[in-house]
Formats: structure tokens, C-alpha cells, sequence
């Protein structure tokens, strides 16, 4: 069988499907490769690294025609220039990749009408057996860490307490809301810099697991219960959960150099956590991070893709974080996706069986159909008003 790895297309995405370093263990499992010449370039990943390690190099539609197409962004998580793949893909072909199905379930539909077997990344299971090929929590590291970095360039303070001849510098203050595994990989990466930080998370299990990082816990003392899906997922919760939310957390906010929040339930807009009102209340200089910018964000000031000033305070919404870092970015996911090939392969034939937890939890299309539940969901005409 044969993999196929194309250049990512999507606006200034660097990351690549597969790193060199994975390639042999593919050949051994059976499986020839073949990578678009420059996938890898902009990732740090010269062709030379890949045909050194017995991968060959092809055009475009030479890379579609494999039997399963590896990428970072297929059709649905790019839904622009990913629209040109569509006449490529075909039946028996298996696609993996991000496809955003919960967000763009239209996508969906016309992945389906090709025929082609699409499996999404985002939807892997969070069980104990898939944590190795949870590529969402790869990518949610990487951008956990770059959002504490973009905050301490932006903050015109130190992070760090510093004693020196010219006096003692304190702490800059940094408040992280979501402890998933974006949050927890801010949290410890403001702490690596000095900071004295704060979390929040709706589910309680988080508090635990913000203490370990050396963090304080924000209690604002609301009822949470069931406030946890059983993916272990934040579930959503209803206006006036947030409005009593967004009340007591208001003074925290308020206090804070540092705001970074992390906050989003799949296939629906990001609540808001963070009010026009709260960030008039913060301190001249103060730094706003959405990663939830792409959702709507956080923030109710958040514009995706852009910096903005209000009242003194810059907003960031930083948009597609993990291609900031896309040589680590890379490696990450590819281990996801090689790992999931293990999976998947059995003595270089497809394996995939419908009672596998992980293949039932990834397979959006099969056989001209959109076959996921929860796709199939979102789908769903609404129902007519009375």
C-alpha cells in the first residue's frame, strides 16, 4: 500500500503529515511513501531528509492517488484551497486528517460524495489506548506554550520576581480559564518564567491537576456538577451559568497582568468569558490571549487573527498557534498519525474495523456516506418553529 503526503495548502500553514524520521518504520509496516516535493520545507524538512530515508517524491496527484492520503488540514478544516482536492480523492482511499466535521459538517457531506473513507482527527477518542494518537492534545501543548510566550513579549513587565541593585521587580500576575491541556501547558510554562499563576476550570477533576503545576486555584463557587462530558470535555452551559461566571470572576480578571483563556466545547462557538466591561477594569499594559479566537473567542473584544488595543489593553487572538513551532508541531502529529497507522495496517493491508473504538470514533465518510453520529447530528435539519 502506498501513503501519500501533499503540501498543505491552508494560509500560512507550515506544518507537514509526516517527518523523515517516521518513514522507515512505515516501510517496515509495509507501507511506501510518497511526499510532494516541498511539504516539508517549510516545517525544516528538506526532500533530501525524506528520500534519504526511503521516501519517494512525487507531484500532487501522484501523493492523491495513494491509497491513504495523510494531511494536517484536509477538506473541511480548509475549506477554501482544500476545495481543489475534492475531484482527487475517490472510493477505497482513506483520508486522514483535521476536518473540522463538528464545525463544518457541510464539508463533511461533500467528502461522502466522493466516496472516500475520511477520518478526522479531531473526533480521535479520549481513551486510554488513544492517547498516543490524540493529535488534539499534541497541538493543544504546542499552543499553550506559544500563548505564554506571545503574552510575555507583549506584557511591558518580567515575568519573574527579580532582586537587583536598581530594586526588587515583582511578579507579573497571569490568570489561565480552562485547564485542558492547552491550559495546563500555559500554566506550566508561566510558571518555568516566573509568574505567580492563577487558574479556573468549570470541571472540578481540574483543580487537582492545576495544583500539581504550582498553581493557585480560582474558586468561584458554582455549582459544576456534570459539567464534564464523558470525553472529558468541558460540556456547554446555559447563559446563566456564565453570566454568575463572568460575575465573580470579575476581580481576578481585574488583577491580573496576564489573561489567557483556553475555553471551547466542540462544534460550537466559544463562550464568553471575558466582557468589554472586565477589560476596561484591567491595568494599563495588560495582555489578553484567546486561544479560543478561532471559535469566536473568549474574549468579547477577541478578533481573530488580530491584535487589538482597548483601553489600554492588547487582545490577542492568535490563529493557528502550532504552525508558530512547526518543526516540533510536525513531529508531534506525525507520531499521532504513524501511530494510528499501526492501528489501522495490519501486515500492509487495511485493518479497519468497525468495532474499534478508535476507527468507529474517527471514521466521518465511508462507502458515499457521512456515517459518524454526531456529524450526522449536525446535519440534521432543525426543527420548524412552532
Amino acid at each position: 500500500m502506498r501513503v501519500g503526503v501533499p503540501r498543505e495548502t491552508f494560509g500560512g500553514e507550515r506544518r507537514v503529515a509526516l517527518v523523515p524520521a517516521l518513514v522507515p518504520g512505515l516501510k517496515k509496516a509495509g507501507l511506501e511513501v510518497t511526499i510532494e516535493q516541498g511539504a516539508g520545507e517549510a516545517a525544516g524538512y528538506p526532500d533530501a531528509q525524506y528520500v534519504d530515508k526511503g521516501a519517494t517524491l512525487g507531484s500532487r496527484e501522484e501523493c492523491f492517488a495513494a491509497d491513504i492520503v495523510l494531511q494536517v488540514r484536509a477538506f473541511g478544516a480548509n475549506r477554501e484551497a482544500g476545495r481543489a482536492d475534492l475531484a482527487r480523492l475517490r472510493a477505497g482511499q482513506v483520508l486522514i486528517g483535521f476536518l473540522d466535521p463538528l464545525g463544518a459538517p457541510e464539508a463533511a457531506a461533500e467528502l461522502a460524495a466522493t466516496g472516500v473513507t475520511a477520518c478526522s482527527m479531531e473526533l480521535m477518542p479520549r481513551i486510554t489506548r488513544a492517547q498516543s494518537m490524540d493529535a488534539l492534545s499534541s497541538m493543544s501543548t504546542v499552543a499553550g506554550y506559544r500563548a505564554v510566550l506571545l503574552a510575555a513579549l507583549k506584557l511591558p513587565k518580567l515575568f519573574p520576581m527579580l532582586m537587583t541593585a536598581a530594586g526588587t521587580l515583582s511578579p507579573a500576575k497571569v490568570f489561565v480559564i480552562g485547564a485542558g491541556v492547552s491550559g495546563l501547558q500555559a500554566i506550566a510554562t508561566a510558571r518555568r518564567l516566573g509568574a505567580v499563576v492563577h487558574g479556573y476550570d468549570v470541571r472540578p477533576a481540574a483543580a487537582e491537576q492545576i495544583k500539581s503545576l504550582g498553581a493557585k486555584v480560582v474558586d468561584l463557587g458554582l455549582e459544576t456538577a456534570g459539567s464534564e462530558d464523558k470525553g472529558g470535555y468541558a460540556k456547554a452551559q446555559d447563559e446563566a451559568f456564565y453570566e454568575r461566571q463572568r460575575e465573580v470572576m470579575t476581580k481576578v480578571i481585574a488583577e491580573s497582568d496576564v489573561v489567557i483563556t483556553t475555553a471551547q466545547v466542540p462544534g460550537r462557538k466559544a463562550p464568553i468569558l471575558v466582557t468589554a466591561l472586565m477589560v476596561q477594569g484591567m491595568a494599563s499594559g495588560s495582555v489578553v490571549v484567546d486561544l479560543a479566537a478561532e471559535q469566536g473567542g473568549n474574549c468579547e473584544l477577541t478578533k481573530a487573527g488580530v491584535d487589538v488595543v482597548a483601553h489600554g489593553v492588547h487582545i490577542i487572538g492568535p490563529v493557528n498557534l502550532a504552525s508558530d513551532v512547526p518543526m516540533h508541531a510536525s513531529q508531534m502529529y506525525a507520531k499521532n498519525l504513524a501511530t494510528l497507522l499501526g492501528e489501522i495496517v495490519k501486515k500492509g493491508e487495511l485493518a479497519m474495523d468497525p468495532a474499534n473504538e478508535i476507527v468507529a470514533g474517527i471514521v466521518v465518510t465511508r462507502g458515499g456516506e457521512v456515517v459518524h453520529p454526531r456529524v450526522r447530528e449536525a446535519l440534521a435539519p432543525a426543527p420548524a418553529q412552532a
